[in-house]
C-alpha cells in the first residue's frame, strides 16, 4: 500500500500524521472527552494538510466571488497562489499544492480534521479518484453566514485518508432483529444491566463507582462477561510522509 504525494512546486503545504488531541477536548476539567475512543480514533485516522500562512476570511452573505475577501498577515502573494473563491457563494477553495496517486481501487477521502468544529464554516467533503487522476484536487470550505473566519498558520485546512472503492460497493448492509442472534443478545444484555447499575451507582455516590468514574470495556478492548477483541486499539500511529 502507498500514498505518494507529489509536490507540484519546491513549496507546498506540510503533510503531518493526524493528531488526537483537540482543543475542545482538553478544555473539559477532567478531558473526559478522551474516555470516547472511536473519537480520538478517528481524529488519528489520516493526515492533516497544514496551512502553510493565516488566512482571514471575511464574506458580506453575497452570491459572487467580489463579496468574499481573503486576507493575510503572510505575504499576499504566496495567499493568492493558496486559496480563492472558484464556486463563489461563500466558499473558499484551498489548493494541497500535492497531486496524490494511490494503488488501483484506492481513493484520497478528503475533508476537515474530524471532531474540530470552526463557527461560522464547514468543509466540503470530497472522495477522490486518485489511482488515475493526472491533476490536483482542492479543498474547499463553506461560510455558514455572513461574518469572519480565521485559519491559522499551521491549522489543518484538509484531512485527507484513504477508500478502497469497490470493496464497499460488495457490502450489503442486513437489517435484522437483536434477538436472531443469541450470543450477541446475551453480551447486549450483561451490557446493558452493567451500565445501568453503574450509572445507579454512580447517581447514589457509591464510593467504588465514584472511584472508577467510568467502564472502560471498550477502552480495554473486553465485553463485560470477559470476552476480548483481536486487534483492538487505543491509537492510531499514522506515518510521517518522508521526502524521496
Amino acid at each position: 500500500m502507498q500514498l505518494d504525494c507529489y509536490k507540484i512546486y519546491e513549496v507546498a503545504p506540510e503533510i503531518v500524521p493526524a493528531r488526537s488531541q483537540r482543543d475542545w477536548m482538553d478544555a473539559f476539567p477532567d478531558r473526559h472527552p478522551y474516555r470516547c475512543l472511536p473519537l480520538t480514533m478517528a481524529n488519528s485516522t489520516g493526515w492533516e494538510i497544514l496551512c502553510p500562512l493565516d488566512v482571514k476570511i471575511v464574506w458580506d452573505g453575497g452570491p459572487m466571488e467580489e463579496n468574499l475577501q481573503l486576507l493575510t498577515t503572510g505575504d499576499p502573494r504566496a495567499l493568492a497562489a493558496f486559496a480563492d473563491s472558484h464556486f463563489r457563494r461563500g466558499i473558499v477553495t484551498f489548493h494541497t499544492g500535492h497531486l496524490f496517486r494511490t494503488p488501483p481501487g484506492w481513493g484520497v477521502w478528503a475533508t476537515g480534521a474530524p471532531n474540530w468544529p470552526k463557527d461560522g464554516i464547514a468543509p466540503l467533503t470530497g472522495l477522490i479518484e486518485t489511482d488515475w487522476l493526472p491533476f490536483p484536487f482542492t479543498m474547499n470550505w463553506q461560510m455558514t453566514r455572513p461574518g469572519e473566519v480565521v485559519f491559522k498558520k499551521g491549522e489543518p485546512f484538509c484531512f485527507i485518508t484513504l477508500m478502497e472503492h469497490r470493496k464497499l460497493e460488495e457490502i450489503t448492509p442486513e437489517r435484522k432483529l437483536l434477538s436472531s442472534n443469541p450470543d450477541l443478545v446475551k453480551e447486549y444484555e450483561a451490557w446493558r444491566d452493567s451500565r445501568t447499575d453503574f450509572n445507579k451507582r454512580l447517581g447514589e455516590g457509591e464510593q467504588n463507582a465514584m472511584k472508577e468514574r467510568w467502564q472502560r470495556h471498550y477502552m480495554r478492548g473486553q465485553t463485560v462477561t470477559g470476552g476480548g477483541a483481536d486487534g483492538h486499539q487505543t491509537k492510531r500511529r499514522m506515518n510521517k510522509p518522508v521526502d524521496t
